[in-house]
This record gives C-alpha cells, sequence and structure tokens, in this order.
C-alpha cells in the first residue's frame, strides 16, 4: 500500500468535510478526474475550497449539454442519462485519458482516480424527488492495473434542488476520502456516506464494490447493511450475486412476489412458484418478456431468532442464486407495504403467492392498528388494481382437511370484507398443486439438516443436497467459512 496512505493519519478523527477534503488535497498521491452531470460541480467545489486542489484535480468538468456530453461519452443504446452506464462510461474515459495523459516516468507514485455522478434532481412539478448515480473508479497502488470501484445510487428526498446538490456533494467528498482512508472496512465506509447528512435527505438504495482490494466483499451482505442502517426499505440482487437497482428492475413491470424464510428453499416453495407462474403469464395482460419474479424475504423473518445471522442469511441467498432466482430483501412486514413499494415503479399486474396462514394474517387487525384507518386503508393499498393473490394450500395436520381460499378460517368481524374480495376475483386458490409434499415445511427440514438428520434430501429441490452439504450451509462453520464476509 502507498506509504502516503500508511503514515498520513493527521487528520484521522476530523470529521469536517474541509477537513476531508484537505486531507485528500494535501496528500502528493491521490490524483484524478471529476466528471459531474446534472446537477453541478458540486463535490469538486469542496476541494477547490479546502485549498491544495491543484495537487488532486487533474481535471473537473460538467457536460451539462446532452449533445455535448454525447460527443465525449457517446450516445447510450437507451438514449438516457442518468443510469449506470452512463456512469460506468464516464469513470472509464476519464480513467482511461489519466492514464494516457499522465507518464509514469514524472509521477511513478500517483494514485489514479475518475470520480464521476450523473444526477436529476427535483423536477418543476415537485412530482418526482430526483436521483442519480455515483460512483469512483481507483487505485491504491500506483502499478494496479485492474482498478477497484465503488458504484451507489441515491434518491433524494428534499423538495430544493439546492439543498439536493448539497447534500450530492458532501456526499461524493465522503465517497471519495472513503475509497482511499476505508476501503479495508466496507460496512463502516457505508456508515460514512452520510457524515453530515441527515438520513431522512437522501436514500442509497444499491452499492456495489468490485475490484482487487473488495475480493471479499460479498455485495449481497452490503445489501442488508443498507436496509439495517436505515438507508433504504428494500434491496435486490440477482443470481450472480451483485446487486439490483430496484427501480430498474421493477420499472413497468409485471411482479410476481413469493414471500418465505426459504430456510432452505424447499419443494413445496417450489411448487408455489411454478403453479403460479403458470397462472400469472396466462393472463392476457400480463406479457411474460416484461414479467418479473421475486423471492422475497423480510428483515423480520431474518430476525425470527433474534438478531439477523448474516451467516444464516447468505446460506439461504446461496440456495436461491444457485437456482437462478432474483432475491428481494425488505424491510417491508406487512403485504401492504410491498404491494404501495411496487406500485412506486410500475401499473402493471402485480402477484402475490402465498399459503393460506399468511392470508390468514393479512385479515388479522392487529397488524393495521398503527392506521388512522384501519384495516380498511391498508386493504385500499392492498388490494389496489391489477393485483391478485395466488393461494396454495395447506393440509390441517390434525383433521387433514386441505384448506383452501373457500373453507378458510378468518376472524368473524373480517368474514364479509374477507368475501367482497373473495368473489371479486383478488383471491384466486392454486388448484393443481402437488399433494404429495403439502407434509413438507421448511422449519422441519431446517431442524434436520442441523441435526444431521436424516432424510430431509427429498423434501428440498433436485441438486440443492449436495450444496448444501458441499458448502456445509445451515450447519457449524469451518475456519475458512468463519472468517469475516464484510
Amino acid at each position: 500500500m502507498s506509504s502516503i496512505l500508511k503514515r498520513d493519519t493527521a487528520f484521522e478523527n476530523i470529521p469536517s468535510i474541509k477537513a476531508k477534503t484537505l486531507r485528500i488535497n494535501l496528500n502528493p498521491d491521490i490524483y484524478g478526474t471529476f466528471a459531474e452531470i446534472g446537477a453541478g460541480q458540486e463535490t469538486a467545489r469542496h476541494f477547490f475550497r479546502a485549498g491544495g486542489a491543484s495537487g488532486t484535480i487533474a481535471k473537473a468538468m460538467s457536460a451539462y449539454d446532452k449533445e455535448f456530453s454525447d460527443a465525449i461519452y457517446g450516445v447510450e443504446a437507451d438514449g438516457r442519462y442518468v443510469t449506470q452506464p452512463r456512469l460506468k462510461t464516464m469513470l472509464s474515459h476519464e480513467m482511461q485519458l489519466m492514464e494516457e495523459r499522465i507518464t509514469r516516468d514524472k509521477h511513478p507514485d500517483r494514485l489514479f482516480f475518475s470520480y464521476a455522478n450523473t444526477v436529476a434532481t427535483i423536477d418543476f412539478s415537485k412530482r418526482y424527488k430526483g436521483h442519480g448515480w455515483i460512483g469512483i473508479r481507483f487505485q491504491l497502488e500506483p502499478d494496479q492495473k485492474e482498478l477497484d470501484e465503488i458504484v451507489l445510487h441515491i434518491r433524494f428526498k428534499q423538495n430544493e434542488a439546492r439543498l439536493q446538490q448539497e447534500t450530492l456533494g458532501i456526499l461524493g467528498v465522503n465517497l471519495i476520502y472513503g475509497a482511499f482512508y476505508k476501503y479495508h472496512k466496507p460496512r463502516k465506509l457505508l456508515k460514512y456516506l452520510y457524515d453530515h447528512i441527515d438520513r431522512d435527505t437522501v436514500e442509497i438504495d444499491m452499492i456495489n464494490f468490485s475490484g482487487p482490494n473488495f475480493k471479499n466483499v460479498d455485495n449481497r451482505l452490503i445489501s442488508l447493511q443498507l436496509i439495517r442502517n436505515g438507508m433504504t426499505d428494500a434491496v435486490m440482487f440477482g443470481p450472480d450475486g451483485n446487486n439490483l437497482l430496484p427501480a430498474a428492475k421493477l420499472y413497468k413491470k409485471n411482479i410476481l412476489a413469493l414471500r418465505g424464510s426459504f430456510r432452505p428453499v424447499t419443494k413445496v416453495n417450489m411448487d408455489m412458484f411454478e403453479k403460479s407462474y403458470e397462472i400469472f403469464i396466462r393472463d392476457p395482460a400480463v406479457d411474460e418478456d416484461k414479467t418479473i419474479v421475486l423471492f422475497e424475504i423480510t428483515l423480520s423473518n431474518l430476525k425470527a431468532s433474534g438478531e439477523i445471522d448474516e451467516r444464516d442469511f447468505m446460506d439461504r441467498a446461496e440456495l436461491l442464486c444457485s437456482m437462478g432466482h432474483t432475491v428481494m430483501i425488505s424491510n417491508f412486514q406487512e403485504y401492504y407495504k410491498l404491494v404501495e413499494y411496487f406500485n412506486n415503479y410500475t401499473k402493471a399486474k402485480i402477484g402475490l403467492t402465498m399459503g393460506v396462514i399468511n392470508l390468514v394474517d393479512i385479515f388479522d387487525e392487529k397488524y393495521y392498528r398503527h392506521l388512522s384507518g384501519g384495516i380498511l386503508e391498508a386493504f385500499g393499498k392492498l388490494f389496489f388494481k391489477e393485483l391478485q393473490v395466488y393461494l396454495y394450500p395447506m393440509k390441517n395436520t390434525e383433521t387433514g382437511q386441505i384448506m383452501t381460499s373457500n373453507n378458510v378460517k378468518v376472524h368473524p368481524r373480517m368474514k364479509e370484507l374477507y368475501k367482497f374480495f373473495k368473489y371479486n376475483g383478488k383471491v384466486m386458490d392454486i388448484i393443481d398443486y402437488d399433494p404429495e409434499i403439502m407434509h413438507i415445511f421448511s422449519r422441519d427440514v431446517f431442524k434436520k439438516i442441523v441435526n444431521h438428520e436424516e432424510g430431509w434430501e427429498d423434501a428440498v429441490p433436485e441438486g440443492i443436497p449436495e450444496i448444501i452439504k458441499e458448502k456445509n450451509l445451515f450447519g457449524p462453520k469451518t475456519e475458512k467459512q468463519t472468517e469475516e464476509k464484510v
């Protein structure tokens, strides 16, 4: 590691934004470019004001005009500017120029970086609050060929463009400072992004770390930290483990969501998914190419046994990702909040796949006492427009009776309300279920795995037993497995 980065601790405990920018400016090795589109040169401004910026800033620019921006960075395929691909193009272009124009003969110890953001602040109607992409590509060693990178997406909550610009500038400083001085503590770096920023002013709903110095960073765990730290309400990640931007994945899509513990994923879970998906895509209004399926786990589910067990969470995610599924972690304990979240991004059809017990809980008034309109207010949001519940039956272990929407027991006060939604087609039974697997419950399978009992293999999908055994999922970890994953 650069000796400067190691020994420069004079400003370690000074939290001000000026102290952060000054520390970077006085470091003779850190040198890079600032490219900021859409909200002014707010980050670069802090470095200019701190003094000594000539040793840090190679170039600061704001290609505000779209045609001029296209002339520099090219035209994106979708024609949009506030996107992750646009940010990546900016970072790549500016870093390439740095390496081409600054010779190593004269500056052997220089640590290059390119910082960029592409942002849309609040519009005149104030209907859209604004959002943006921010990123930094950088070196921590002068001869580092494979670069490190941090990319994040933000949503503004302030109602004035000026305030959003100020927030963006501070966030940019925190990111650059964190990249060079807190890179070895990604979780803390995440929290430091909010230094001098009120959590209520901006939401970070996606962040990805990549590069050689982040090889041990699991971005799924970073996603979890975003929710735990109150930075966002929901995160998503794909089969490759990289975080996804919910707004981009859900935008104008038909959404089928399956909530569960998936501890572990069982044949029942997959039967629920497959059968409800078949019903969902048969709907004439649903375009299969514009449909996304989410396996959703709530934060309250992860806390079911006390504090969140991150290793346990990763084991669940490992299995779902291995099957090629997209996973969503949310802070929405009540279904109506989940649907309300989806409605922010799409007006297309929404489907919720659930079991009988979940449906009974939905009609339990105790979950809605905090709402001024009570359960009626919640249901107005839950069963809004194009929503349908796909109900998977349950076998009563005592009587052997199959419980469906036709004989489910809800509270007497809720009977008429339930009938209203039932007879208006908002609740649909899954009738072609597999009766041979109805005895399977995740909690029972989990206990057998933990207690090293036999017979659980037949309760999970094909290929899953091998993964669980090979990676020792849901069991005591080896010393190598328990090494800290950040």
